[in-house]
């Protein structure tokens, strides 16, 4: 049987015809342009893709403190006085030995003199002692040895004489004793001139000697005493370092049963810090290990640093962070890290150290 369509319906279906044939042109030339761009990508060589980088991992972090590279020094003096000139300024380097400042010491002046005084007057006696008696003395001593040599010869012949004519019974016996008498007399003075004489030229006894030799030590220990003391009246510098505060002004009064500070100093060369690690966390901290230091008031920076000393004994915690949830009841080990290009943190700074792996 054959079915006959009418005009318009065979146009329709032409039409149809026709579109899909496109289509499955378009469709079928689409692919081989994608295949084709596919194999020509597959030909070329792919770059490895880069391995990722993995931070260094942080162990644990703690509070810490910023510090000087040397312990915070305070400076006093060792005598009571009243601060006479400060000759330092705050934020002044200054090296070790150099003079801080100097107390009003008058009385310890004074000592210092008498001192000097007994001194020189121990040292004058010793060498009078040495030298013996004057020539002036020598000369006279000698002189009264002449004399009473004199005497004694002229009573010895007057004794002769006498004695002569008390034979010839010429005199009475009382004459011949007077004149033996007077010889006897004679004679000694003249032993006594001439060991008063020996006594004159003859030197020092040793006894007095050592006796001298004591007496000028003892002057010169107490001149060493109140130099010293006086050199107490000058406060210097302990080390070499800068000078942080200036705790007492001129005219003000330093005493050693209560004692101030004068000053605080340290070396601000370089700085580390002091962490302190919780008791739970001790054993993840050794000497050597990295840290890494940051601050709230440096958001951008953060500082190196090698960990240098872990301390012997277990301490209470003195790094306040403000954190409520903070346990204050906890044991703490203090860590202490030299930093690395961190003058710019102001000493006493609170930080957080990071202990990296």
């Amino acid at each position: 049987m054959k079915v006959i369509l009418p005009s318009a319906m065979t146009r329709l279906t032409t039409a149809l015809l026709g579109l899909l044939i496109a289509v499955v042109v378009v469709y079928s030339l689409l692919f081989h342009t994608g295949a084709s761009a596919h194999s020509n990508a597959d030909t070329t060589p792919r770059m490895a893709p880069a391995a990722p980088k993995h931070p260094a991992a942080v162990a644990l972090a703690s509070p810490g403190r910023i510090e000087a590279r040397s312990d915070l020094v305070n400076v006093g003096a060792a005598v009571d006085g009243v601060i006479r000139t400060i000759h330092v300024q705050e934020g002044q380097t200054v090296k070790r030995g150099d003079v801080l400042a100097d107390l009003a010491c008058g009385d310890l002046q004074s000592e210092l003199r008498v001192a000097t005084a007994n001194r020189d007057s121990s040292k004058e006696a010793r060498l009078r002692l040495q030298r013996g008696s004057r020539p002036e003395e020598r000369e006279a001593a000698a002189q009264k040895a002449i004399a009473a040599r004199a005497v004694l010869d002229q009573a010895a012949a007057q004794q002769a004489r006498m004695s002569k004519l008390y034979e010839a019974q010429e005199v009475s016996r009382l004459t011949f004793e007077e004149a033996q008498r007077d010889r006897d007399v004679a004679a000694a003075q003249f032993r006594q001139a001439q060991r008063n004489e020996e006594l004159v030229n003859a030197g020092p006894l040793p006894e007095e000697l050592a006796r001298a030799d004591a007496d000028l030590e003892a002057a010169e220990a107490g001149i060493k005493l109140a130099q010293d003391k006086l050199d107490k009246c000058v406060v210097r510098a302990p080390i070499s370092g800068t000078v942080l505060r200036v705790l007492l002004r001129e005219g003000e009064s330093f005493g050693l049963v209560a004692p101030r500070p004068l000053f605080s100093m340290a070396d601000v060369s370089g700085r580390r810090v002091r962490a302190e690690v919780d008791e739970n966390d001790i054993a993840s901290v050794r000497i050597g290990e990295k840290v890494l230091v940051s601050a709230d008031a440096y958001s951008q920076r953060s500082f190196s640093g090698v960990v240098t000393q872990l301390a012997s004994v277990m301490g209470r915690k003195s790094v306040d962070t403000g954190d409520p949830a903070q346990k204050a009841d906890r044991d703490i080990l203090e860590v202490t890290a030299d930093l690395n290009q961190a003058n710019a943190l102001p000493i006493g700074l609170r930080v957080t150290v990071q202990f990296i792996r």
